[in-house]
């Protein structure tokens, strides 16, 4: 655990061990600046795990999280099994076809994806973040949808309100969804609460789900629920996913590929 984890987490427990406190009383609890202080503010309001009102820090009662999850950013993300997250987003580029209209979720395994996705290849394609724009913005023939709204620099994503309601608008062949984490019994989670809306829209949305997610991300939980295993058709994943997983998969009716 980094200094930053350590220190979310003792803001954690001291709030629910005293009801509030000030940010000035935080940050000498902690001996860093104020302004560290607000920043981890910041983030622990974005997931909901505290409160910030009238100048006190208050543990949110409602949060399930007792401890704070660990940092994420798509940088660090993407030096994590590049190899098996590169051939997933490789094979689930041949299942977009001409003409489709097609969702990509943010992440570092659909990005691969993004960049395979041929030029010249007539389709409609919607994303919100910035790394699947970026591949996506120079390829002929593809016609591009950007909800757009606030930026979250960890996820390089945008969600608004607006840009739910322009999803909620769309219709696409296909879906193609990352997660940091799969249960069988808890479902696919992600990092953070303000993705939650924006993926359930793009489900509700899409006729198929694929769901690109390497090894690694099986039996893991990750605070934000957005979706039931149930309401996947396809996952791409690697070859080193436990046998009894596959065995699960293919059992509740899932297409699964293996790369």
């Amino acid at each position: 655990m980094n200094k930053k984890e350590t220190r979310l987490n003792n803001i954690i427990h001291f709030l629910k061990i005293r009801n509030s406190i000030t940010v000035k009383e935080m940050a000498n609890h902690l001996n860093v600046s104020e302004m560290t202080v607000r920043r981890d503010i910041k983030e622990l309001t974005a997931d909901h795990t505290i409160n910030f009102e009238n100048g006190k820090i208050m543990f949110n009662p409602q949060s399930s999280l007792s401890e704070a999850s660990p940092s994420y950013s798509l940088e660090s993300e993407k030096e994590k099994r590049n190899l098996q997250k590169e051939l997933i987003g490789k094979f689930a580029a041949t299942l977009v076809e001409p003409n489709d209209t097609v969702i990509i979720d943010s992440g570092s395994t659909t990005e691969h994806l993004a960049h395979y996705i041929p030029g010249g290849m007539p389709i409609t394609a919607l994303c919100y973040s910035m790394n699947i724009l970026n591949e996506l913005i120079t390829k002929e023939d593809i016609s591009l949808i950007f909800p757009g709204g606030f930026y979250h620099p960890n996820a390089q994503m945008f969600e608004s309100q607006q840009g739910i309601e322009l999803i909620n608008q769309i219709r696409a062949n296909k879906v193609f969804l990352s997660a940091a984490g799969i249960h069988r019994e808890l479902g696919i989670t992600c990092m953070h609460n303000y993705e939650i809306s924006t993926m359930q829209a793009v489900i509700k949305s899409s006729v198929t789900k694929i769901l690109l997610a390497d090894s690694s991300k099986f039996d893991q939980i990750r605070p934000a629920y957005f979706a039931s295993l149930e309401c996947i058709d396809i996952i791409v994943t690697d070859h080193y996913l436990a046998e009894e997983w596959q065995e699960y998969i293919r059992g509740v009716g899932i297409e699964l590929y293996l790369v």
